[in-house]
């Protein structure tokens, strides 16, 4: 359990009943609920609210069933549904409207704003749990406050919400001294009527869980925007006010232990998080340098898979399927005097610099390019309306742990652009850009289509695929693609296709992958 779930369990106790015990001195919710009826009538009478036309009265009936009596009309309806738990006999339930003043911010525009005088409220000013006026300083003058807009100004112990956009739901107590401060556009304000409640307990129900969900469900649309209407309907537990006192002080004596156990709970899973993967980079790091499992004799050796690459390669140009250019094979030695060497055609270079670690005798290094046959995915371009639609995934759609196929959209595909930006099951396929090198094998047993920031990577022979999505696992975790290592400043074909790679014998490699996924199952 981290924090936030921690503090969202004590906040369910306290509105269940369950965090401080009931005392039978305390004078019932119902002699209060009276009171602030008695209190509102006074400020319609006065003229200072309008009569509220739903106000209710929420009463257990005979059937034990929950009934909502409105007093405008006198209609009763069932509420049963709306009633999520107990609360102890000395509480009532009621909504938010027939307790507390609920009032939304003026629709001020920019054309008012000024460069200094009476501050406005905005949604950035109100953060979790406190209020920060320097995050947004936006003003009115004080002619126009005094004209229009002195209702508006906010007092100690107001309880501000942010009612749109990614900041809704969020409340905290306004407690800013000094100059005057009123509402704005997208905030209200909470408070008992003449706070004969304990502001301080409603405060903390609007951070509850209880409370946001309520409005949650009254939301419509894609841009969430709450106001007076959204507000009011919430139900809330209301405990006799000595009990709200003793609630309050509870809570406010638990929360700083929370902060303190999230802050730890944070670090530790950070420590885990990070101990985590430097197993894991451990691990492929051994598997990769060929110490991860031991070598056997009779299982061959990477030479003998690139004779039969090159045999493979020599077949396909033969029958028109690869271009003779893919010939031009790349040989990797170490020298006699202990450095590295690649030889294409007749042309050979030291690339000591370039090779990460040493390799078991068996083994070799090589270019993926040599090994892999590769290409990107077709380029979306809206012009191009040629061709069959089909749909497609892009680096969106790719992770290292899985594909995301949700709402794939489609493009329209030539013949002669199918089977080169089509992925079937077991081919590997690699971020271009994004998280570069990021990388998956397609599993599924239906085909699909790539767009052009994706690689596919199919071996010329049967290779372990696995063992290369290892590779590039290791490297991502390394820094080794981005500009670092390999020097891989974004995955062009060009970068991917020179990507050194470490070559096993085909069942090492699979040896290995099977190793790795035993290790990494104990890890979780």
């Amino acid at each position: 359990m981290n924090g936030k779930q921690l503090k969202n369990s004590i906040l369910q106790w306290a509105i269940q009943g369950k965090l401080v015990p009931q005392d039978p001195n305390d004078e019932p919710a119902s002699v209060l609920l009276e009171r602030i009826r008695v209190e509102k009538a006074k400020f319609v009478k006065k003229k200072k609210i309008k009569k509220d036309k739903n106000e209710s009265i929420i009463y257990r009936g005979d059937d034990n069933s929950y009934y909502e009596k409105f007093l405008a009309t006198g209609e009763v309806k069932c509420i049963d549904e709306e009633i999520p738990f107990e609360i102890p006999a000395t509480w009532e339930w009621v909504r938010l409207s027939n307790v507390s003043v609920i009032q939304e911010g003026p629709g001020i525009r920019s054309f008012q704003y000024m460069p200094s005088g009476i501050q406005l409220l905005t949604v950035t000013n109100i953060l979790e749990g406190k209020v920060d006026m320097k995050k947004q300083t936006k003003f009115i003058s004080e002619q126009e406050y005094n004209d229009k807009y002195t209702h508006f100004t906010l007092k100690q112990g107001d309880i501000v919400c942010a009612c749109s956009g990614g900041s809704w739901g969020k409340s905290a107590l306004f407690n800013v001294k000094g100059t005057p401060v009123i509402l704005n556009t997208s905030t209200l304000r909470l408070r008992y009527f003449s706070d004969l409640g304990c502001n301080l307990y409603l405060y903390h129900i609007t951070k509850s869980s209880f409370f946001k969900n309520q409005l949650a469900e009254q939301l419509s649309g894609m841009q969430p925007n709450f106001g007076y209407t959204h507000y009011s309907k919430v139900l809330l537990p209301l405990p006799p006010l000595r009990e709200q006192k003793r609630i309050s002080k509870l809570i406010e004596q638990i929360l700083p232990y929370i902060f303190k156990y999230n802050s730890a709970q944070e670090i530790l899973n950070n420590l885990n998080n990070d101990i985590s993967i430097k197993l894991k980079k451990s691990i492929l790091q051994e598997a990769i340098q060929g110490k991860l499992v031991p070598q056997i004799a009779e299982e061959g050796t990477a030479q003998e898979l690139l004779e039969q690459i090159k045999f493979e390669k020599q077949k396909l140009v033969k029958e028109s399927k690869l271009k003779k250019s893919a010939l031009a094979d790349s040989i990797i030695y170490k020298g006699d005097d202990n450095k590295y060497y690649e030889q294409i055609d007749k042309e050979t270079k030291e690339i000591t610099e370039d090779i990460l670690f040493n390799l078991p005798n068996k083994w070799q290094w090589c270019r993926i390019g040599i090994i892999f046959m590769h290409n990107n995915g077709k380029q979306l371009n809206k012009g191009n309306s040629k061709g069959k639609l089909m749909k497609y995934i892009t680096t969106s759609n790719l992770y290292w742990d899985g594909f995301v196929l949700d709402n794939l959209k489609e493009m329209p595909f030539e013949k002669n652009e199918i089977d080169r930006c089509m992925a079937v099951k077991g081919d590997l396929l690699v971020c271009e850009g994004g998280d570069i090198g990021r990388s998956c094998i397609w599993n599924y047993d239906f085909p699909i289509m790539l767009q052009n920031h994706i690689h596919k990577l199919r071996p010329y022979i049967p290779l372990c695929t696995k063992f290369f999505y290892y590779i590039f696992n290791l490297y991502n975790l390394a820094g080794l693609i981005g500009g670092k290592g390999i020097g891989i400043q974004g995955f062009s074909s060009k970068a991917l296709h020179n990507t050194l790679v470490p070559l096993p014998p085909l069942k090492e490699q699979y040896r290995i992958v099977t190793q790795i996924e035993k290790l990494f199952e104990q890890l979780r």
